[in-house]
């Protein structure tokens, strides 16, 4: 899962020199990936770095995880609960609020923001009633958070751009390798964007003229959420340094 992950190594040079990289190809393709294993793995390989003397660099990531990391989450590894999650589908947001309201203080407010967060963190907070656990949260990293600032339009262009250099340079193909190798259609939706639609493409389900346009929408809807999630954790107390 080269492309569609944007892993980019050929960039990874610096004066003719391999620039070191780690969390890249932890997991075979299919795997199901998380916030919790993330953050293990995450300060697994920043304790390694510090202790040779270097200086780790997070680049890129979603703001969830960038976040997980900077305030040093204690995340644990729940499990899906069907039969709750049955349950919070029949109640209201307000009164999903409420439910989640009725463990404790509420410590990350963006949990109320949609019904789908909403029912995890219900989860989440049901599951450690039951399973009581010592609370072994990291420390928080001093660091500086960089942030690169585009307006919309050129957003935009830069987005449509790399999906046509995507789709022209075998993103396609990898999608159908993988299926080949026994991924799933199923699987390929779960990872959404670039794989979700390519295996959409190529089961039939959409034209390739619709699957570009469809993908290039979500993609657009991908980066303004996560625009919102920066702003977010602005307000959360982690300055972003942006620039242009």
């Amino acid at each position: 899962m080269d492309i569609g992950t944007g892993k980019d190594l050929d960039d990874y040079t610096f004066e003719g020199k391999k620039i070191p990289y780690h969390l890249i190809d932890l997991v075979p393709a299919g795997e199901r990936y998380n916030v919790y294993r993330y953050v293990h793995d995450f300060y697994k390989a920043y304790r390694d770095i510090k202790a040779r003397g270097g200086v780790p660099i997070l680049c890129g990531g979603s703001g969830l995880y960038l976040e997980a990391v900077c305030r040093g989450y204690h995340v644990p590894e729940v499990p899906e609960d069907k039969d709750l999650r049955n349950t919070c589908e029949t109640l209201t947001h307000e009164a999903l609020i409420a439910r989640l309201q009725s463990y404790g203080p509420l410590h990350n407010t963006t949990d109320t923001e949609s019904r789908k967060r909403l029912i995890r963190a219900i989860e989440i907070a049901e599951w450690k009633t039951m399973h009581p656990v010592n609370r072994t949260d990291y420390p928080k990293i001093n660091t500086s958070i960089i942030g690169i600032y585009l307006p919309v339009e050129e957003r935009r262009a830069r987005i449509d751009r790399r999906l046509e250099e995507r789709l022209q340079n075998g993103m396609i193909e990898e999608v159908e390798r993988l299926m080949k190798e026994g991924l799933t259609l199923e699987e390929m939706i779960y990872y959404g964007l670039e794989y979700k639609y390519v295996a959409l493409y190529l089961s039939g389900t959409l034209s390739y003229e619709e699957m570009k346009q469809q993908l290039r929408i979500a993609i657009h809807h991908f980066a303004k959420r996560q625009m919102t999630w920066f702003r977010g954790m602005e307000r959360r107390g982690l300055h972003i340094h942006w620039i242009a």
